[in-house]
Order: C-alpha cells, then sequence, then structure tokens
C-alpha cells in the first residue's frame, strides 16, 4: 500500500525522531565511558603518623586538584580512594585487597613504616597489581625484597646515609654511638650508616648501640646508657614522638654538648616544627628547608600549596604531591592503565617535582628523588635547617654491578 502524504509526513518525524535518539545515547555513553575516573587506592598510617601523613593527604589532594583542571589524565579524571593501615602489615594487606577487589582501583599507592610497606609490596607482587611505595626508605624495598611490580618514589635509606656519611667523614669522630627504632627502618639505616661510614672512615669504631621499639623510647635510659659509653659522636634514626622524647632528655642531660650529632629525618619541618625551643643546634640532618628553597619548581608548588590550605608545606606534603604526578606521568607514557604497560612506563620514567627534574631507574624501580642536608637551628623559638643543599638521588645510589648483586633476578 503506498502511503498517504499525511501518513508519510508522520513516519519520517517519527523515523528521525529515533534517529537522534540513538545518536544522543550513542554519543552520552561514549562521553560516561571517557569520563569513568582513573582510581588511585592509597594505603597509610594516617592516625598513627598524622604529623606526616596530614600533609601528604593535602599534597596528594593538591595535585589531583591540578590535574583534573586540566583535562585529567588519558581524557579521563583522576580519583583517590584512601584506607588507614593502622601502622599494621595485616591492616594494610587487607586494606589492599579490599581496594582492588572491590573498590576496583587501577593503581596503590603510600605507605609509610618500612614493615608496611614491605607487605603491600609482596602482596602487590603476588597478584600482579602495580604500586608505587611512597615513603617507605627501607633498602629491601628495591633490593632484596624488590619485585617487577613495585616502584619506591622517596629516597631510601642507602641514599640518605649517603647524603650524610660526607659530612660525617668531615667531623673526623672516631667514637661513634647509635639510636634508632628497632624495626625494619631503623634496622637499615644504622646498618647502611654503619658500613658506609666505614668504608670511607676506617678507624672509626661503634662503641654503642640503642634501639627502642617504636613509638615506646625510655629516654631516660637511652641518654644513660649512650652517656655510659661516652662517644665522640652519635648517629640518631629516631622520629616522631620518640625523637621528641631523645632530644628533651638529652637537652636535659647534657648528652649532645661538645658531641656531632647526625641525625636521619630530624630537618623534616614535620619534627622541626615540633620541636620548637628545644630544637639542638647543629645537627648534621636530611630534611626540608621550606622557606629557603628558591627553584622555580619549587616556588611554583609553594604558591599552590599555600593558597590552597593557608600554611606551609611539609615534606610529608612533597612526596603526597610527587606520588599523584608521578602516577599520572606514568599512565600518560603507559597510555593505558594497565599493569604491564604502567611498569614498562615506569622503568626510565622521567617527571618534574617541587625538588626538580626526577627519574625511575629501570634496573631496581627507585627514583632519584633527593633529600637536603644541612644543620639545625633554632631561630626565635623555632627549629629551622640552616646551610644546606640539595643532594641530588641519582649522585647516591649504588652501582648497577651493586644492584644486580643485591637485586633477585635484576
Amino acid at each position: 500500500m503506498t502511503p498517504t502524504r499525511n501518513s508519510t509526513m508522520r513516519f519520517y518525524p517519527a523515523l528521525l525522531w529515533r534517529s537522534l535518539m540513538a545518536l544522543t545515547l550513542a554519543w552520552s555513553s561514549g562521553h560516561t565511558l571517557a569520563a569513568q575516573p582513573i582510581v588511585i587506592g592509597e594505603i597509610n598510617s594516617y592516625k598513627a603518623q598524622a604529623a606526616f601523613l596530614g600533609p601528604y593527604l593535602k599534597g596528594m589532594e593538591l595535585a589531583i586538584q591540578e590535574i583534573n583542571a586540566q583535562g585529567g589524565v588519558l581524557g579521563r579524571p583522576l580519583k583517590l580512594i584512601t584506607r588507614d593501615d593502622n601502622a599494621n602489615p595485616s591492616e594494610a594487606v587487607r586494606a589492599a585487597e579490599e581496594l582492588v577487589r572491590r573498590e576496583k582501583v587501577d593503581v596503590l599507592a603510600g605507605t609509610f613504616l618500612s614493615h608496611v610497606g614491605l607487605a603491600v609490596a609482596d602482596w602487590s607482587a603476588r597478584n600482579q597489581v602495580f604500586f608505587l611505595a611512597s615513603e617507605p626508605l627501607t633498602n629491601k624495598i628495591t633490593w632484596e625484597k624488590g619485585n617487577p611490580y613495585t616502584f619506591r618514589l622517596r629516597a631510601s635509606t642507602y641514599m640518605q646515609a649517603s647524603m650524610l656519611v660526607p659530612e660525617a667523614v668531615k667531623a673526623n669522630k672516631q667514637r661513634w654511638a647509635l639510636v634508632y627504632p628497632n624495626y625494619e627502618y631503623g634496622q637499615s639505616a644504622a646498618e647502611t650508616f654503619k658500613q658506609l661510614l666505614k668504608a670511607a672512615q676506617p678507624n672509626v669504631e661503634f662503641v654503642a648501640e640503642q634501639a627502642p621499639a617504636l613509638g615506646k623510647v625510655d629516654a631516660g635510659a637511652v641518654t644513660q646508657a649512650l652517656l655510659d659509653a661516652r662517644p665522640d659522636a652519635i648517629f640518631n634514626v629516631l622520629f616522631g614522638s620518640d625523637l621528641a622524647k631523645f632530644v628533651r632528655e638529652g637537652n636535659t642531660r647534657g648528652l649532645f654538648e661538645g658531641r656531632t650529632v647526625v641525625s636521619l629525618l630530624t630537618g623534616e619541618p614535620e619534627y622541626l616544627d615540633t620541636l620548637k625551643r628545644e630544637t639542638p643546634n647543629g645537627w648534621i640532618v636530611t630534611g626540608y628547608p621550606w622557606s629557603g628553597i628558591q627553584t622555580p619548581e619549587h616556588t611554583a608548588f609553594l604558591k599552590a600549596y599555600q593558597q590552597a590550605y593557608r600554611d606551609h608545606p611539609r615534606l610529608g606534603s612533597v612526596v603526597g604531591y610527587t606520588t599523584i604526578q608521578a602516577i599520572a606521568a606514568g599512565l600518560r607514557r603507559a597510555g593505558q592503565t594497565g599493569t604491564p604497560a604502567l611498569i614498562k612506563a615506569f622503568q626510565g620514567l622521567s617527571l618534574s617535582s617541587p625538588f626538580g627534574p626526577i627519574q625511575f631507574r629501570a634496573l631496581d624501580h627507585q627514583s632519584t628523588m633527593g633529600a637536603f642536608v644541612g644543620r639545625t637551628r633554632q631561630v626565635n623559638g623555632q627549629g629551622v635547617m640552616v646551610d644546606f643543599v640539595y643532594r641530588d638521588g641519582a649522585q647516591h645510589q649504588p652501582s648497577d654491578a651493586q644492584v644486580k648483586r643485591l637485586r633477585p633476578g635484576s
């Protein structure tokens, strides 16, 4: 039957409507797909290490805001989901399971304490999930326990000890005492410092070691034991509340008078802001002198951070910010979120950070992010770092031959 003029007029508008609807739905579906976020699952000891990890979280959030304001990564926004591991390796592993299985995150990142970081790194290897260890410092995470799925951002205990040893050698002290928290990070830092200092100054003696449990230092007993050993110099690895207690007791008993003190991490504002008037003068430290860094990269970061939070950054802020920037750079280089492509992209990956350019070594997955070395000083009731210099992490890593001996399968 031949359609009439009226039926044709009714037929074609209906057809046109259905076609437009189909095109609209197709575009909407594609647009929604393209806008699905890339999800970063992050695990950390937020309650246990709040001084560092509060600013760290702010740094991550700032980076995500900046990246998403510029269109995201691969045409998709970044989304962050965090979990608290309560400073417990088992809880960290459960968090990793939950983030990957239920939340369907694309990558894992984070951890602060070294033994927790090692647990998550092991889980990531067994489950073939990409993991960027942002903060744990133990050498094992990229060497003895290194695996193809784990990369590490921050300078390791080896790297930071290597930065401090030349200053220790200049002091020319023979009798050294060590104090460190008795878990993976502290043990790794103390052992590395002893090895490197002994190699540079063969006549050195280690006359005492104090290794209190993390968070449980008996500062009076530790201080007295060090005084009894009569060292010429002290290497300290305590941090957080343990550091504050040790400094207070050491100041009271005169432990630091006339002695060289070399101290890992103490120059970070997380700890100097707490020490305030108790800050000892003249300690040789690694840290973050945020107010004195004049490079273009850091100036831009500082301005953005202060505008966002009306506060100055801590080292945690830099680590959190760079963690997200590194993941974004890796995703762009990979062109996708798949783990094999992301692993390949991170090997030799270069990016800019608030500390300048950094790169992830293909051989051991360690970044070249460096640290500042300087001295502590109390100024107007506040602890600061002075006489500081930035040490490029690329200059403080072992040779490829050494890494191959340390890292199985490298």
